[in-house]
Parts: C-alpha cells; sequence; structure tokens
C-alpha cells in the first residue's frame, strides 16, 4: 500500500484557557464563587486579597513585554456600585448543634447495653438516613459490620437493638418503611380515646386500604359511623410520615442554602438591580512579585541565567492571575447584562410578584436579547437566583413555554397552572376532579390544553391524582 502526502484544509473550533476558565465561573452561583476565588488565591501566589480601605487601582490590559516596566497591576474589585442604600454590614453567627445521629447515641448511653451491643447500636443509627428510616436490609448491614468493625452478629441480634432503638427519640425513628413508623408512633400514644385505638387498628390491618384512600369500603368493613372514621384519621394525620424531621437542633449538611446572586429592588416605580457581592472576596495581583521580577532584571534588559526559571514562574503566575481577573470581570458583566434583559421582558411580573403576569419566555429570547448563545444563558440561569421584594426567585422558574388560546393571543403556562390550582383548591373533596375533567373546565375557559398536558401541569404542582385527594 502506498503512502501518500497531501494537504487538507479543514476548520476547527477550540476553546483559549481564558474561555474554558470564564465557561466555568459563569456556571457558578455566589455561594461557590466565593470558594472558587479563595481556591485561586490559595494556588496562585501572585492573587492576594485586597483588604478594605486600600488604595483602589482601575485594572489594565498588560502585554508580557511590560511586566518588567510597569508600574500599575490588574486589580478586581467586585463590590463597585454594587450595594443597594439599604445595605448594611451584619456579622453573621453560625452556630452548631448535635446531628441526629450524635442525639440518638447519647440516648443509648441512658439504656442498659453492653458494649457489644452499644457498638452495634451505633452502627445501626449510623445506617438511619436524615428522614429517620432505616432503608438498608439487615443483613447487609450484618455484613457491613462483619467486614468493618469485626464483629460476627445476625439478624435476629439487630432486630433486638432495633427494637431499642425504636423507643428513642423522636418518635417513629429507625421505622423500615411509613406503615411501621406511623405505628410507632401512635404506640407511644396512650390509647385513651375511642378515635386512637380504631387509627390503631387501620394502620395494623387496613394499612393498604387507607392508603389507596378507600374510605366507604374501610366504614363498611370496620362497620364505625362516618364521624368516627372521621376523627380517627385526624389522628393518624397527626402523625410524622418523616421522623427525622422532628429533630432540627443540628441541621442537616443537605439543608439547601439560598445565596441570591441578584438583589433587586422596587421604588417610586423605578428598579434598581445589583450583583449580590456579599463574601465575595477582591483580588488584585501582589506588587511585590513585579518587584522581584524588576530586580533580577539586569538594566540592559537581560536576565542572568540563575534568574531565567523564576522570572518566567513569576511570568506565568501572573498570566493565570490576569487571566482569572479578567474572567471574573466578564462573568459579571455577562451576569448584569442577562438579568437587565430578563427585567425588561417580564416587567409587569418584578412589579408585584403576580405569576399570573409572567410572559411566555424561552432561552433563545434572552439570547436574541442580549446576542449571546443560548447555552450561555442557559448557564446564567441555572442554580442562580435573584432576591425581590417579594421572595427569593429562581431564575429558571420564569423560564415558561407558550400557550395558545382560542382567540388567538399567546399566554404562559404559569398562567394555566395557577388557574389548574385554583380549579383543584375549590373542588368538592369528597369527588376530586378527574384530569378528564379538569381538561374540559380549561377549554371552557378558552386554553387548548390536552389531558396529558394537563397530568403533567399537575404533577409540576405536586399534586396527586384525584383518587389520592379524596377525604371523607
Amino acid at each position: 500500500m502506498a503512502i501518500n502526502q497531501k494537504q487538507l484544509l479543514t476548520l476547527q473550533q477550540k476553546l483559549s484557557p481564558q474561555q474554558i476558565q470564564m465557561i466555568k465561573l459563569l456556571e457558578l452561583p455566589t455561594m461557590q464563587l466565593e470558594q472558587r476565588i479563595k481556591q485561586e488565591i490559595e494556588e496562585n501566589i501572585v492573587l492576594e486579597e485586597e483588604r478594605p480601605g486600600e488604595a483602589e487601582e482601575e485594572p489594565r490590559q498588560i502585554s508580557v513585554e511590560e511586566y518588567l516596566k510597569e508600574d500599575d497591576t490588574p486589580t478586581y474589585k467586585s463590590r463597585i456600585n454594587n450595594f443597594s442604600k439599604d445595605d448594611k454590614q451584619r456579622t453573621v453567627y453560625l452556630s452548631g448543634g448535635r446531628s441526629l445521629q450524635e442525639y440518638l447515641v447519647e440516648q443509648l448511653g441512658y439504656r442498659n447495653l453492653s458494649e457489644r451491643q452499644l457498638r452495634l447500636a451505633v452502627y445501626l443509627i449510623g445506617s438511619i438516613d436524615e428522614d429517620g428510616y432505616l432503608r438498608r436490609e439487615l443483613f447487609s448491614i450484618a455484613d457491613d459490620i462483619a467486614f468493618t468493625l469485626g464483629i460476627e452478629t445476625s439478624e435476629q441480634e439487630l432486630e433486638r437493638l432495633l427494637e431499642e432503638i425504636h423507643e428513642l427519640e423522636p418518635a417513629g425513628i429507625g421505622a423500615r418503611d411509613l406503615r411501621e413508623c406511623l405505628l410507632l408512633q401512635m404506640n407511644q400514644i396512650p390509647p385513651t380515646t375511642r378515635s386512637r385505638r380504631l387509627a390503631k387498628r387501620i394502620l395494623e390491618h387496613n394499612f393498604e386500604e387507607f392508603v389507596k384512600k378507600h374510605y366507604e369500603k374501610l366504614i363498611q368493613r370496620l362497620q364505625v359511623s362516618e364521624e368516627e372514621f372521621r376523627e380517627a384519621l385526624q389522628e393518624i394525620r397527626h402523625l410524622s410520615p418523616k421522623p427525622g424531621n422532628l429533630y432540627a437542633e443540628g441541621g442537616s449538611e443537605a439543608t439547601p442554602y439560598i445565596i441570591p446572586d441578584f438583589v433587586l429592588d422596587y421604588h417610586d416605580g423605578q428598579f434598581d438591580l445589583s450583583l449580590n457581592s456579599t463574601g465575595v472576596p477582591e483580588v488584585k495581583i501582589n506588587r511585590r512579585y513585579v518587584e522581584m521580577m524588576r530586580e533580577m532584571v539586569q538594566p540592559d534588559g537581560s536576565v542572568k541565567s540563575e534568574n531565567r526559571e523564576a522570572v518566567q514562574f513569576v511570568k506565568s503566575k501572573i498570566d493565570s492571575a490576569k487571566w482569572f481577573i479578567s474572567a471574573i470581570r466578564q462573568r459579571h458583566d455577562t451576569l448584569m447584562r442577562t438579568m437587565q434583559e430578563i427585567l425588561n421582558y417580564q416587567t409587569e411580573y418584578f412589579r408585584d410578584g403576580d405569576k399570573s403576569k409572567l410572559r411566555p419566555m424561552i432561552l433563545k429570547d434572552i439570547a436574541d436579547r442580549t446576542g449571546l448563545d443560548v447555552s450561555t444563558i442557559s448557564r446564567v440561569v441555572n442554580s442562580k437566583y435573584v432576591q425581590t421584594p417579594f421572595g427569593i426567585i429562581l431564575l429558571k422558574s420564569l423560564f415558561s413555554e407558550a400557550m395558545q388560546t382560542d382567540s388567538g393571543e399567546e399566554v404562559s403556562s404559569y398562567e394555566v397552572k395557577t388557574l389548574l390550582q385554583r380549579f383543584i383548591d375549590g373542588e368538592e373533596k369528597r369527588r376530586p376532579l378527574t384530569d378528564e375533567t379538569l381538561m374540559v373546565m380549561l377549554n371552557d375557559k378558552g386554553y387548548r390544553i390536552a389531558r396529558r398536558t394537563v397530568a403533567k401541569y399537575r404533577e409540576m404542582l405536586g399534586i396527586p391524582v384525584a383518587r389520592l385527594r379524596k377525604q371523607i
């Protein structure tokens, strides 16, 4: 087979390191941006955090050849014009408490358990999730104990220890399913009334019918009146399906703390939009390293051979710092540009927070207005929040598809969801409205919508099907 040489002309798109860095920074919300800047300060010796009260210098673009001549070095100030007139410096106090597992282990210390039993019980508690359930099989936990603790145990021994855990607070802890969880809570309530005894009987012997809300069938089977059955249901509703949530001293690592990326104020008919830079460090290039490079350079501009490696190292770090500062600036400019267009597009909604005033809006609408790519807009709105006078709003939730009415007018899907919620709130709870009935009601209002779309919107609103909404 002959070997031939030929020239090919191809067009390839490659991202520069600065573009890649910009894309990654654009996706970060405020809390993660703060962590990312602090990480960069630790990794790059040239970068340093600018302290309040230090002289502020405007960043300038400097070429590599000017490093040894330039007196001004780039700096980044994240707080320029980013405060509203009402902002005040507030000290944030952090406090910690015991976790649920620590609280349970502390209670175990008051029970008469041997050292072996205590170690096994502590391991069982460690397997309880944040909702308070033990969702793993006991034989799997026994295998893990053999590998990690070197203790041979059986399901029967773990079952006895689990019964000890079931007696701890909060009530229902360590249950393996919802039925067991509710029964554990009922067992700790004195059965002093007929309604409590009936509630326990329903959970013990008729749980499946209760979950499926076959109330008429249950009333006939239990031979009770409707009023007695309603009182028993009320006792069950007082129980918690997630006992782990009853303990909140230590909180959970998964607790979603939201820090808004934008702050939007509305006064006297005027909007005031700013970036939330609270906690985001201001960074600049440390001038000492530029001075160090200047000292290493001879009067004729040459560098001694023993200093070349050091000069090259510092130059690379300054390059990296300049790229990082530039990417931060570009990120903030892109965020403000995008949020301003969203504000302009949804002005009526941001005046009072009425979701019925939301206009249909997709990513392409904002991309066309800003001149940015759709993927860039997607990165901006993903996991970003805006603080408004009526609450903290996820930017992504402002985007909705358009629906057409009989008159040809385009409306937001939020308007349909609001109407759907209103229909369900006003329904007769004994005979909840089916998706088919809801579709007919919406069509009568002029909204062209199919039954499967009604079901989709209902699920998005977190509303169960008609059978599960039934009450007696």
